[in-house]
């Protein structure tokens, strides 16, 4: 070793003095690359190789020691059996295909996305035997050692165990947790730093685990810019603000940061009227804590990875202009990115506006004119309803539309891409701000709590309320026989189910049948069914150099326009239900329900029936022993139901969703949701087990940390006080566990029927701020707490008056850094 030390010295002296420009900032900075690249590796290895000869030397002195206190046959028994080796486990073998290198991106991202799959679906059933196998291996030693010692406390003969063997042995467990911790400590250390150094092998680059990127057209971009595209558009590149603003004091980036915190606060105290003297002195109590918490200097090392990845991105934006891509976020609402080319994108937005009949082409070109007109008819329509009395005067300037601050909508579309070998379009307008924006959101206020209560009986909240009704179904009122089919219906068209006029009528009659009186508050039917014709008949909005107005439906980000299509969808369900004599229950734009009519045919043909009357709703039918329905996969195995997750598409499987605001904090709460999700789906406890796995390493793939995923998933057992349930394999045990759950979510829908009533009443203050760094946790809490200091006695203010939600927003995701800017089109 020493000979080739100085052979390697010597080669470096040699060169030394071929160099000219040779300077000691030169040395250094060759000794710091071999210091990180050559020996800090080494060193890392042969201090576990280190640690390894001490633990076996440790190990074997305390192994003579406990032979020299004499042990009978008995005591070496138990030494071996408290001492056995875990069993070892296969590594996993993924078969990867090789690719021909005529294969275009396209068809390496396609096989990459397999490969990615595969190596999640082996990894997991992987994981599955490693845990059983650790559950198995953990209670067999914990029945030993309690045996041991119940031996020992009895007296048994020959089987006691003497307090220098106990020691010895807790010796040596402690030996064998530590070997096993640096073993461990090893690995991490040597993944990392070949991360840090981009020296991973060429191969597992290639088919590295993130997959948040869909690639649909050749390009030029380098790996390191779609590593940061692979991390989705929820991804947010860490202190944009700070290093956009590396000219500013930190107090001047706090006073940033709090502005729109203060802009809030302050139309809040306007509105509750309170005086100016105390609104002033809540706002420099809360501006002292925001500043006092969140004013933390940056390290350099994050300062230079945020900078670093802000050059990062503005050449993203330069290599899409220069080779003509578009990055947008999938429709399916995955944290997933879809990469296009431009031309042959927007070729598929202009064929599906040619072949939609939901919009028509209002004008060929930005006619500030016409739209001002639009507005000015629109006013006048709502000055009539003045006139007739039928809203009062501060009803009609609450709804005036005010043309200087109207924005036009504009329409942009977002790739499906839930069918194999096929991309098709989904439309989004724009919605705030718009002419109908007011309007649509009052009517929605007042429209969705009644319709609400009309249809919760047939109504599922989400999949764990769908599971109860369907136990309630099979275990209660013992209706599910071994001939029962389920019948599941998807509507395709659920946001444009028909013309205005026709949609209008029928709120008309559901109102009128629902309606005790003739009115909703202070509104009678007729009234309500006026607004909704300015509502839906001038909604507009522009694409590229053309306006076009809605034929049907209206902006998928309009809350109303959800609630309309409900209300429509309840009295059509309403009619068939009234032919068929059966019960049908649906969320959203799915329906479900049973059929014990041994007679399928007559079902298949009354469905049929519907689809060829011309009918305006457009839907795919399954009616089988087996479905799917929203993300449950539903069985009836001769008379017992089986219920397990469902993921739908392969990209599905393994991503995080896409979120807006704090994005590791809704990650966290979506976790938690998902666990929930999967006990009161499962069924089995396999199938548990299976998708709680699942969405560990959906975390972890998605570079959330093991320490993340471990607090949430401690959580979630802890929460009932049920580790135990973590590893274990008994179904009854499971069941109390699933009862538990059950009981959970009702409770949760009790809160959140509350927290609707709350929002119902005016009664629900949202307010968001902006935070990159700081005790985000502390600052909510000491908020509240300054809340209720000032406002526990306030008419409307007080905490049992008002809920106050206070929500983080972080404002620079990957998806707004990327997202082409729209222009605002104030109508003037």
């Amino acid at each position: 070793m020493k000979e080739k030390i100085q052979d390697y010295e010597q080669q470096l002296n040699a060169k030394k003095q071929t160099l000219n420009d040779f300077t000691s900032n030169a040395e250094e900075m060759i000794q710091s690359y071999v210091q990180a690249y050559g020996i800090k590796p080494l060193k890392i290895k042969r201090d576990l190789k280190v640690a390894l000869l001490n633990y076996h030397y440790d190990s074997e002195l305390l192994k003579r020691q406990y032979l020299h206190e004499q042990p009978n046959e008995y005591q070496i028994q138990i030494a071996k059996t408290t001492s056995r080796p875990l069993p070892s486990l296969d590594s996993i073998q993924v078969s990867i295909p090789k690719l021909d290198d005529n294969n275009d991106q396209r068809s390496i991202d396609k096989y990459e996305k397999i490969i990615h799959r595969n190596k999640l679906d082996v990894m997991t059933i992987k994981i599955l035997e490693a845990e059983t196998k650790f559950y198995q291996c953990s209670k067999r030693f914990d029945d030993e050692l309690s045996t041991m010692w119940r031996n020992h406390r009895e007296l048994v003969k020959n089987k006691g165990m003497p307090t220098q063997l106990t020691d010895i042995i807790n010796q040596r467990l402690t030996i064998m947790s530590d070997r096993w911790r640096d073993i461990y400590i090893y690995r991490i250390q040597c993944f990392s730093l070949a991360s840090y150094y981009n020296d991973i092998d060429p191969m597992l680059e290639r088919i590295g685990f993130s997959s948040s990127l869909l690639i649909d057209t050749s390009h030029r971009l380098i790996p390191e810019q779609l590593k940061l595209l692979n991390r989705g558009p929820t991804y947010v590149p860490p202190y944009q603000l700070s290093v956009s603003s590396l000219n500013q004091s930190i107090d001047d980036i706090i006073k940033k940061q709090y502005a729109s915190l203060k802009h809030q606060l302050n139309n809040v105290f306007s509105q509750y009227h309170v005086n100016i003297a105390l609104s002033m002195e809540i706002q420099q109590k809360i501006n002292d804590t925001f500043t006092s918490l969140f004013s933390i200097p940056i390290p350099s090392n994050i300062q230079q990875r945020g900078l670093h990845e802000k050059h990062l991105v503005q050449s993203i934006r330069f290599a899409f202009n220069k080779e003509n891509l578009i990055l947008r976020r999938t429709a399916d609402n995955k944290n997933a990115f879809y990469l296009g080319n431009r031309k042959e994108f927007e070729t598929k937005a202009n064929d599906y506006l040619m072949k939609s009949h939901d919009y028509i082409v209002f004008s060929s070109k930005y006619k500030c004119n016409e739209l001002k007109e639009m507005i000015e008819s629109m006013n006048e329509l709502l000055m009539r309803l003045k006139t007739n009395k039928s809203i009062s005067d501060n009803f009609y300037h609450r709804l005036l539309i005010d043309a200087s601050k109207v924005k036009l909508p504009y329409l942009y579309f977002l790739p499906d891409v839930s069918k194999n070998n096929e991309i098709s379009m989904v439309p989004i307008i724009t919605s705030a701000y718009s002419a109908t924006w007011k309007i649509g959101k009052y009517l929605n206020d007042l429209l969705r709590p009644f319709v609400n209560k009309i249809l919760q009986p047939t109504t599922f909240r989400d999949e764990p309320d769908f599971i109860q009704r369907l136990h309630q179904y099979v275990h209660i009122d013992k209706r599910l026989r071994s001939t029962t089919l389920f019948c599941t219906v998807q509507i395709s068209n659920y946001y444009a189910l028909d013309l205005h006029q026709h949609m209008i009528d029928t709120v008309g009659c559901f109102l009128q049948d629902n309606l005790s009186s003739n009115k909703l508050e202070q509104l009678t039917t007729q009234t309500i069914k006026n607004l909704l014709h300015i509502y839906l008949y001038y909604n507009i909005f522009y694409y590229k150099n053309l306006i076009y107005k809605a034929a049907k439906g209206s902006p998928t980000t309009m809350a109303l326009s959800e609630t309309l299509s409900t209300i429509y969808l309840f009295v059509w369900e309403s009619r068939i239900t009234k032919e068929l004599r059966l019960e049908m229950n649906y969320l959203e734009d799915q329906i479900f329900f049973t059929w014990n009519n041994s007679n399928e045919k007559e079902l298949c043909r009354f469905l049929q029936t519907l689809q060829d009357k011309d009918s305006p709703i457009q839907f795919q039918q399954r009616i089988a022993s087996t479905v799917r329905f929203l993300n449950v996969h539903i069985d009836n195995l001769k008379g017992e139901l089986s219920t397990r997750i469902y993921h739908q598409s392969m990209m599905g499987k393994y991503s995080l969703p896409y979120v807006v605001g704090h994005s590791k904090q809704a990650h966290s709460d979506r976790f938690q949701s998902a666990l929930i999700r999967a006990v009161c789906c499962s069924s089995s406890l396999d199938d548990f087990h299976l998708e709680l796995v699942t969405l560990e390493l959906t975390c972890l793939t998605n570079g959330y940390s093991l320490q993340f995923v471990e607090t949430q998933v401690e959580h979630f057992f802890g929460y009932f006080h049920a580790h135990e349930m973590r590893y274990s394999k008994d179904p009854t045990m499971y069941d109390r566990f699933r009862k538990n759950w059950f009981s959970y979510m009702t409770m949760q829908y009790q809160l959140t029927a509350k927290l609707h009533q709350f929002n119902d009443k005016g009664q629900l203050i949202q307010i968001n701020y902006h935070c990159e760094q700081g005790p985000r946790c502390e600052f909510n809490e000491q908020f509240h707490r300054l809340w209720s200091h000032y406002f526990h006695q306030h008419p409307t203010l007080s905490k049992e008056k008002t809920k106050v939600l206070l929500i983080t927003k972080q404002q620079y995701s990957l998806n707004t850094l990327l997202a082409e800017e729209k222009p605002a089109n104030l109508i003037q």
